[in-house]
């Protein structure tokens, strides 16, 4: 048993000087964007779940609520587990749960087991929130940033090629295949992991209550973190109501696209995530207040360009890659900024981070899927832009040194 843990502490050190350019942040990369493509398959399909199980667009949007509901759940309850447990079988027990989440939406006979599945999916897709602090945690001091930029744009990726996957597997299968096919990538996923992970336990000794209570001692102790966390909500709030009311403005006329032109649209985030490595290097260089001023402004304009514009293709464009690069540069700033503040409690600290975020996510969703059948396009352009424009005025609120 002694050799087993000095076991353990040989391979965790190995990596503790973890460079950018390493396999295993391709591995983790690739896993973090592979897990987290799991909350977006569903949204250019949200057209033909709605025809096919005879709901409106409003249930429709329910299931990326549910989804993003779920994910904020498992940010709130299973994430901080990463500073108490063994982070590689945590890692594999949660994809594992999230293969069986994705067997039963590909089952499912009607829209209420769907929606639950949904939510399960949103629960246990939280695998990425754990390798992103583990990868923080492995790097060495002066790479992190660019090794959390590396992560992340494999994220991104996961996020954009979940749409265009999802919607061209969807128009030549059917959508229950993109649901068969997510299930069967997490089995190999999980098998890959436990294979590459090095063995990482969490450095706290609390108990599983006092530990979650951790994440409000962290709010009410780090000005930093709130005011990270109110860029990332706004953003994320923004970025959610556009790719919730853009399915239903792409499926109808002047447009009238099928699913997998829709899920076309998901590659012009890939400017977005070729901004994540870029972000990580203006973080390690200490650019990050003016990074964050700039990437807040373009979220407000992406939506005022497609607000004003909304039926010319050209603009719809521009707007969507104006928001990825906005969104997420600022959600890399975010992220690499609180990791500098509490190394030994990253996984909670992103939780308290990404709980926030993705309940932004869910308001941005729930509140565009509402009001598309209400006020249209136009309304949606003016909540989400609304969004942005909030959080470029906290920003300006900031002082250089509250970054």
């Amino acid at each position: 048993m002694s050799r087993n843990r000095e076991n353990t502490r040989d391979v965790s050190g190995s990596a503790a000087g973890l460079m950018p350019n390493s396999p295993l942040v391709l591995v983790m990369a690739v896993a973090t964007g592979a897990a987290v493509a799991n909350l977006w398959y569903a949204q250019p399909l949200l057209d033909t779940l709605g025809h096919f199980f005879g709901v409106s667009n409003g249930t429709a949007g329910l299931i990326v609520t549910l989804t993003q509901l779920g994910y904020a759940a498992g940010l709130a309850f299973l994430v901080p587990l990463g500073d108490l447990l063994e982070r590689r079988r945590l890692i594999v027990a949660i994809t594992l749960g999230t293969v069986l989440s994705l067997v039963l939406a590909a089952l499912a006979p009607g829209v209420g087991v769907f929606l639950f599945a949904s939510l399960a999916i949103g629960v246990t897709s939280v695998v990425a929130q754990v390798l992103v602090p583990l990868a923080a945690h492995l790097a060495a001091e002066e790479q992190r940033g660019r090794v959390v930029g590396r992560v992340m744009a494999g994220l991104l990726l996961g996020i954009l090629l979940a749409r265009t996957a999802s919607g061209y597997v969807s128009d030549a299968f059917g959508w229950r295949a993109v649901f068969w096919a997510a299930a069967g990538l997490m089995l190999v996923q999980a098998t890959v992991l436990w294979r590459m992970l090095p063995r990482s336990r969490g450095e706290s000794r609390l108990a599983y209550g006092p530990l979650l209570l951790s994440v409000l001692h962290l709010f009410r102790d780090e000005p930093l973190l709130r005011r990270r966390a109110v860029y990332g909500t706004l953003g994320m709030a923004s970025f959610s109501a556009l790719w919730t009311a853009l399915t239903f403005l792409l499926a109808n006329p002047p447009y009238n696209y099928s699913d997998g032109v829709i899920g076309l649209f998901g590659l012009l985030g890939v400017a977005g995530a070729l901004c994540a490595m870029v972000v990580g290097r203006l973080h390690d260089k200490g650019g990050n207040r003016a990074a964050t001023g700039v990437s807040l402004a373009l979220i407000a304009v992406a939506f005022a360009v497609m607000g004003l514009f909304r039926n010319h293709l050209a603009a719809i464009i521009a707007g969507v890659v104006l928001l990825d690069l906005g969104q997420q540069g600022e959600h890399i700033l975010n992220q690499s900024m609180i990791y500098q503040i509490r190394p030994e409690a990253r996984s909670r600290m992103t939780t308290a981070y990404m709980t926030c975020f993705f309940a932004g996510g869910v308001i941005g969703s729930a509140l565009a899927a509402s009001l598309y059948g209400v006020a249209g396009w136009t309304g949606v352009a003016w909540l989400g832009g609304g969004f942005g424009g909030l959080a470029f005025l906290y920003w300006l609120t900031g002082s250089a040194e509250a970054k």
